[in-house]
C-alpha cells in the first residue's frame, strides 16, 4: 500500500506541475483559456494572480516529489511527511474550490481524488507495515 500511495502522490504531483504550466506558463494560451473557461480578456485582466496561483501548485508538486525520493532513498519518516503535507494541502485546495466555486466540481475532483487516494493508502501502508 505504501507504494500504491507513493505513486498516487506521484500522479497528483505530475497534475499539478500541468496546471502549474497552464496557469504560469500558457495562461493567455487557448488551451488554458479553454481549460479554464476564461475569455481572452479575462485571462489578461487575471494572469498576474494566475501566475502566483501556478506557483502555488509548483510548491505542493515539488514536496510531494521530494518525499517520494526522501521515502525511496530511506528517509521515511521525512518522506511520508513531506508527501501528506504536500497532498494533503492539494486535497485541501481542491476542497476549497469545491465549496467555493460548485460549479467547478469536475475540476476540483480531479485536483482533490489522487492525493487523497494518495494519503490513504500510504496511511493504510504505514499503519500496516
Amino acid at each position: 500500500m505504501v507504494v500504491a500511495g507513493l505513486v498516487l502522490a506521484g500522479i497528483a504531483g505530475l497534475i499539478h506541475v500541468y496546471i502549474f504550466y497552464l496557469e504560469s506558463v500558457v495562461w493567455t494560451g487557448a488551451r488554458a483559456r479553454a481549460v479554464f473557461g476564461t475569455s481572452r480578456e479575462e485571462a489578461e485582466v487575471t494572469r498576474q494572480l494566475a501566475f502566483n496561483q501556478g506557483f502555488y501548485n509548483l510548491f505542493l508538486a515539488v514536496a510531494v516529489v521530494v518525499g517520494i525520493v526522501a521515502y525511496a532513498v530511506g528517509a521515511h519518516p521525512v518522506g511520508a511527511t513531506l508527501v501528506f503535507v504536500g497532498a494533503g494541502s492539494m486535497v485541501a485546495a481542491g476542497l476549497v474550490l469545491l465549496v467555493s466555486a460548485p460549479s467547478k466540481a469536475s475540476a476540483a475532483l480531479k485536483q482533490l481524488l489522487p492525493p487523497l487516494l494518495a494519503v490513504v493508502a500510504l496511511a493504510v501502508g504505514l499503519s500496516l507495515g
